[in-house]
């Protein structure tokens, strides 16, 4: 299986051009990919640099039939038209698709910085060796304070999924609103999370679980590049090739793999020399 993430930033290169055609031959040329997360997507968003406002949700599905597209809202705000501006995040798998949950993260307030709303997509597919809970996200690039409870609230939608694997007994096959889906322990987490390898919030995502009556211990987040390429310093995955909006490079775009994954995790690699966005696609393979 493999999978890409990418903070596409809506589409638009380090020239200036808005192209989601370009988004999809860029990340097929990194990998035959079986899943793409992708952050920063918008429609009926004309006020973004190089955007006509086209719904790029729509877009990216049309360029890649055969893919179950699943959009996820971050920011839901009308129109002048009386339509709706969507921005947030996006799952293309041409694996089979189940459960799909789309959740809203904490926006404590916080008086002295700008931010914006922000959203975990979660979409379990099968994979060729089971079940798998895939998770992209965009966490809070301004403050702080939201950022670090977001990545609570990303910890506790892992362990509540654990709960539900390990404890779930009640089971209802109707296929109507209440019909069981399994939320499987096996997890990736992929997105720009906005904090650099060695702040303390990418530390903590990958902290160990605490025990769950009756449940057990969820399998930690564990950063991939650092399971794949112990010793080595980060790839750099913003500011690459941008130096209008980005002084100098670093690394903000992470995959994270439950434990129980690390044994299956065959490439971790980074595409440094795309320059479709400000951000660089992130590869994962598992067998």
């Amino acid at each position: 299986m493999k999978l890409i993430t990418w903070n596409i930033q809506w589409c638009r290169g380090v020239d200036g051009r808005v192209d989601p055609a370009r988004i999809v031959e860029h990340a097929r040329a990194l990998a035959d990919f079986d899943v793409l997360c992708l952050q920063e997507v918008a429609a009926n968003f004309p006020a973004l640099a190089g955007s006509r406002g086209e719904n790029q949700f729509a877009l990216l599905a049309e360029l890649l039939p055969g893919y179950t597209a699943v959009p996820g809202a971050a920011v839901d705000a009308p129109a002048p038209d009386g339509g709706r501006r969507v921005f947030g995040n996006m799952i293309l798998s041409r694996l089979p698709v189940r459960q799909v949950l789309r959740i809203q993260l904490p926006w404590p307030a916080d008086p002295d910085t700008n931010g914006m709303p922000r959203l975990l997509l979660e979409a379990t597919v099968q994979a060729p060796f089971g079940p798998l809970r895939v998770m992209t996200t965009h966490l809070e690039y301004y403050s702080p304070v939201q950022r670090a409870a977001q990545v609570e609230a990303v910890r506790a939608r892992h362990a509540e999924a654990f709960s539900h694997a390990r404890l779930d007994r009640a089971r209802d096959a109707s296929h109507g609103p209440f019909h069981t889906w399994d939320q499987p322990v096996s997890a990736i987490l992929t997105g720009d999370f906005n904090y650099l390898p060695e702040d303390p919030c990418h530390a903590r995502m990958q902290a160990d679980f605490e025990l769950l009556e009756g449940a057990g211990r969820p399998p930690a987040l564990v950063d991939a590049w650092r399971h794949a390429h112990p010793g080595l310093p980060h790839a750099f995955t913003n500011g690459v090739h941008d130096r209008a909006q980005w002084p100098a490079p670093y690394a903000c775009d992470f995959i994270y793999a439950s434990e129980d994954l690390l044994p299956r995790l065959r490439e971790l690699r980074v595409d440094g020399d795309t320059q479709a966005s400000d951000h660089q696609p992130v590869l994962i393979a598992l067998d």
